[in-house]
């Protein structure tokens, strides 16, 4: 296999697919590059709010781009999966400078809540338009790895940024968000040039081979009622619940951290590395995939995560920080995985209506879960309340058992093509 071949998934990949492949690694580093993404908790704290007005626009990002799910996926079928991420990008660029523009609170909510729907429209249609891209190439069996290296490129990128800007920081927080928003504005660009647009009645259903025509006139409900298994179910709920630790897990052990008795400078290191971690780890996810499919890496990542929790229950900063950066990558490799399987088991025509209903489900779970950490670190304690919410997981990891045990399909009842390798 040539280094090319490497870089872009597999051999399957031929020359047109790598151009459709490249792009998407450049749109990757300028969409992640969000130099704010470190320091922004500090940023609003300068604002004058306060720990529980930060944790409600958190909240409410995530539970407003749940709610914008359904709707933003749907267009993004309609008139284009591209389309949709521009629209939902530029919003988030706009917000970023309406924060760094404004004091006032509510105004900050009115920006959170808008930046929720962008995230949504770009939710769901990166993926469905790689995806699909793919599959006009015939070349999925390489989505693995190319998206493994998609998220690579992004979570490394975030760790660098979180590192430029606490330097940018310190001349202004202007200089911080309009970074971050002119990289977005670089991004929808680079993906305006160098990647074709396509909806949903455009795509080529990989898995009916023309048998969805029979159902052009579905609607994506009628569509989810088709694929939607108990497994598929399952699988949709549990990888909401490992996201709603993980999420609120990497933001919160900034504090966690900090009254452990670790400065500053210490913290923003350790959330640095562990994103470089996250990036680096997605790289084994094909061979994971090979070794022992999602069905064995999912459970694993649960009890992973319930075990870095519980670490940080002890106290001790060294023990905290050990167990962050050595277990916070291996969930990573989990998405990869079970994205895929989402994929596969999805119609194309319809592929980013669905895949958005389960990035609603994700996103609820999300702002949930940011609500009960919280909760608990405030009344217990940081590092108790850390070690308390492992009961998350391992909630998660009892419900993917009857799955994992009855060996329950996940994908549609419909073959893949040959080629493709299962899960």
């Amino acid at each position: 296999m040539t280094t090319t071949e490497a870089l872009d998934g597999s051999a399957a990949v031929d020359d047109a697919a790598r151009s459709l492949v490249r792009p998407f690694y450049v749109y990757a580093v300028l969409a992640n590059s969000l130099f704010q993404r470190g320091v922004f908790v500090l940023f609003l704290q300068q604002r004058g709010f306060s720990a529980g007005q930060v944790a409600l626009l958190q909240t409410l990002i995530y539970l407003v781009s749940g709610l914008a799910e359904l709707p933003t996926g749907i267009i993004a079928d309609r008139i284009g999966r591209r389309a949709s991420i521009v629209i939902g990008q530029v919003l988030i660029a706009g917000c970023l400078l309406g924060q760094v523009s404004s004091s006032n609170y509510w105004v900050f909510l009115t920006l959170f809540m808008a930046q929720g729907v962008g995230m949504a429209c770009v939710s769901g249609s990166d993926t469905a338009l790689l995806y699909d891209l793919l599959v006009r190439r015939g070349a999925t069996a390489g989505y693995v790895k190319i998206k493994s290296r998609f998220t690579m490129l992004g979570t490394v990128t975030s760790g660098v940024a979180i590192v430029l800007g606490g330097q940018l920081q310190r001349f202004s927080w202007g200089i911080v968000y309009l970074g971050s928003a002119s990289c977005l504005v670089l991004a929808v660009v680079v993906l305006m040039s160098r990647v074709p647009e396509i909806r949903g009645v455009d795509a080529v259903d990989e898995q009916r081979d023309g048998a969805e025509k029979g159902h052009s006139d579905a609607t994506a409900w009628l569509a989810l009622l088709r694929v939607a298994t108990p497994a598929l179910v399952t699988l949709a709920v549990v990888s909401g619940l490992m996201h709603a630790t993980l999420t609120p897990y990497i933001i919160f052990t900034q504090k966690t951290l900090s009254d452990q008795g670790a400065g500053t400078a210490l913290v923003s290191v350790v959330i640095s590395a562990g994103f470089f971690v996250g990036g680096l780890v997605p790289l084994l996810s094909d061979r994971a995939n090979r070794r022992f499919g999602y069905r064995i890496v999912l459970p694993v990542s649960l009890v992973m995560l319930a075990a870095a929790l519980g670490l940080s229950g002890f106290g001790l900063v060294w023990v905290t920080i050990a167990a962050f950066l050595v277990l916070v990558g291996i969930p990573e490799i989990t998405a990869v995985l079970v994205d895929n399987v989402l994929n596969e088991a999805v119609p194309s025509r319809h592929r980013a209506s669905l895949l958005s209903m389960i990035s609603f489900v994700e996103s609820l779970l999300i702002g949930t879960g940011y609500l009960v950490l919280g909760t608990l670190m405030d009344g217990l304690g940081s590092s108790v309340g850390m070690a308390t919410y492992a009961a998350v997981p391992l909630l998660a990891c009892l419900l993917w058992l009857p799955v994992l045990f009855r060996g329950a399909r996940v994908t549609t009842e419909t073959e893949k093509p040959a080629g493709q390798e299962g899960s």
